[in-house]
């Protein structure tokens, strides 16, 4: 299933929203490929998605849930990578 959390994140002068799978990370490519979305938005294990766009992946399917949910679908899913805090290798 993909997964969408409210657009809330700051960055580039705009709001985000975070695109994720429970199932793979080819779920996820297949679905943002089908609305669109470039694989340049993909990072680690989601994809950025603008405020604007939001609208358009709720209609394509994908399921409106909170940010703190996406954390935990991705955990749950073992798809969760974070980010490198010190550079030096996956954390």
């Amino acid at each position: 299933m993909i997964y969408i959390d409210p657009p809330a994140w700051p960055g580039h002068g705009r709001l985000w929203s975070h695109l994720v799978s429970d199932v793979s990370y080819e779920e996820l490519h297949a679905f943002a490929a089908r609305i669109g979305v470039p694989p340049r938005a993909f990072e680690r294990d989601h994809y950025d998605l603008p405020a604007h766009r939001y609208a358009d992946a709720v209609r394509a399917g994908a399921a409106e849930v909170s940010s703190r949910e996406v954390v935990v679908l991705l955990t749950r899913a073992g798809l969760r990578r974070r980010k490198r805090r010190d550079g030096g290798g996956p954390s």
